[in-house]
């Protein structure tokens, strides 16, 4: 037996490094040129302290020359392997450092290793080797694997995609296998689609011999690895809608406009279904479980809905989760785990709730678990995305079906700067083909230079209604509009910022 085991062991390690040698041929533009060039400065010694912690950590991370190729811890520290779950959540703040190829290499033996053998998991946690890491793994029937994952990786892809411009992403047979078989196969075997989750089994697919080690852990239908009295969870069902919207665009992308057509339609089921069904009118919180006996729980508070996609769009219970979230805020005597705090300060800041999203950041740092690669990473992307509120606008799923319009409409900058800081800026930004710099004087001024790439569209938003706002001096009629998450009202305007052109955008009231 000992022997067997040992030589499935071989076979699947081979055929690992025959996979991931192909996939390195494919990235070997990758250079050490695009790392680590991005810099943050700011009035605030406190985050700048943060943002040279969170760099430096990161970075320390990354590594190049092993048999697996490009890759970056994402796991437990010291276990030289990266996992499903923590890639999808580091991928953002390693993108803005400049390691795009090391994710897409993670990505892509990830993808690669998905087999109906496994029911059509990958594997969820993968080695400096190359070789599944041997504390989640012993054979195909024995294994550890959080349900999520898969729709996880789906939805990083396109994520990366929008961000890095790579048309790999799109155009890979081995991405559009994996996620094929994702959004049909593995939802099928698990029972994942919306008419099945509610009756489903807790853990599935077990294999006659499985009865060891990973027998109740080889399919856990959520990120909570805790409670074994779920058959399905908020954040496995927040990931499915994430994966079949991401999914839609990706096949439109690729000019499939029917398979879009289908999985936007799926998308908007299972966000119907998380709205109407999964929402406690008595609580104003959504239930967080499925258990056992098919019955909706609500026990703990998840903030799945506000971390994965747009799935709220009423407002009472945008603002209703919201509210819990700020409630339910870890401190240093209640605590949480690292995992849950590394994305809160992103959150916050996504849905304007920036002074708690401010303390979050400075709780990271200050963690004794802040060496937990997803601190750092994810504080770099709160920095970026959050903080500097730097994003790309999609198009509406409506919208991008009428009128094929799939891509990113423009660049977009609202500066989340609090009392505390006066100024920000950070450069060296890579998004998709150009390389950006943004800073922000307080909350009313912002300066935005192309330095690299071709012409760009440019949205700049400022708190408060105003008829015009000044460009480079000269008043510009401006669009208002009201933000659902608070009902703050918003004024932003339009600019085409050339190669190598700088631009201001600021409001009258200097």
């Amino acid at each position: 037996m000992k022997k067997i085991f040992i030589l499935s062991f071989l076979t699947l390690l081979l055929a690992s490094f025959c996979s991931i040698s192909n996939n390195n041929d494919k990235i070997s533009e990758a250079t050490e040129s695009v790392r680590g060039l991005i810099t943050f400065h700011s009035s605030d010694s406190t985050l700048n302290k943060i943002f040279i912690w969170a760099k430096k950590q990161a970075l320390d991370y990354a590594f190049m020359n092993d048999p697996v190729g490009l890759w970056y811890e994402a796991a437990l520290p010291g276990r030289e392997a990266f996992c499903m779950r923590d890639v999808s959540h580091q991928a953002m703040g390693a993108h803005f450092l400049g390691l795009d190829s090391y994710t897409k290499n993670m990505l892509y033996t990830m993808a690669n290793n998905v087999t109906d053998a496994r029911d059509w998991c990958s594997l969820w946690e993968i080695n400096r080797y190359g070789a599944p890491a041997l504390q989640d793994y012993l054979n195909d029937d024995e294994f550890w694997y959080n349900l999520p994952a898969n729709f996880d990786i789906l939805d990083c892809c396109f994520r990366m995609y929008r961000f890095s411009g790579d048309q790999d992403y799109v155009q890979d047979s081995v991405f559009l296998n994996f996620y094929k078989k994702t959004v049909y196969d593995y939802v099928d075997r698990w029972n994942l689609g919306i008419d099945k989750v509610m009756k489903r089994e807790h853990i599935m697919n077990i294999r006659p011999r499985n009865t060891r080690k990973f027998r109740w852990v080889r399919g856990i239908p959520g990120y909570d690895e805790g409670d074994g009295n779920y058959i399905a969870s908020l954040d496995l069902l927040a990931t499915e809608q994430a994966a079949f919207e991401s999914y839609a665009r990706l096949q439109q992308l690729g000019g499939d406009e029917e398979e879009a057509f289908k999985f936007y339609g799926k998308a908007e089921e299972v966000k119907n279904f998380i709205n109407a069904i999964c929402w406690d009118n008595q609580t104003k919180r959504y239930y967080s479980k499925i258990n056992k006996e098919h019955q909706l729980n609500s026990r703990n508070f998840d903030y799945s809905v506000l971390y994965w996609g747009n799935i709220v769009t009423d407002t009472i219970k945008l603002r209703s989760t919201i509210k819990a979230l700020v409630d339910n805020l870890p401190t240093k005597t209640t605590g949480t785990s690292i995992e849950v705090l590394s994305h809160l300060p992103e959150i916050l800041y996504k849905y304007e709730q920036t002074e708690k999203a401010y303390e979050m950041l400075r709780f990271i740092m200050e963690n004794d678990r802040r060496e937990y690669p997803e601190a750092s990473f994810s504080t770099i992307g709160a920095i970026v995305t959050g903080l500097m509120g730097i994003e790309m606008e999609l198009y509406p799923q409506k919208e991008s079906l009428v009128n094929g319009q799939y891509g990113e409409q423009a660049f977009i900058t609202k500066s989340r700067l609090n009392g505390e800081t006066k100024w920000a800026e950070i450069d060296h930004v890579p998004v998709k083909g150009n390389i950006i710099s943004v800073r922000h004087e307080g909350i009313k001024k912002t300066i935005f230079t192309n330095n690299l790439g071709p012409q760009i569209q440019w949205e700049a938003y400022f708190p408060g209604t105003h008829k015009n706002l000044l460009v480079n001096g000269k008043p510009v009629k401006a669009n208002v509009k009201e933000l659902l998450s608070n009902g703050e009202k918003v004024s932003w305007i339009r600019v085409s910022v050339g190669a190598g052109e700088r631009m201001t955008v600021q409001t009258l009231d200097q």
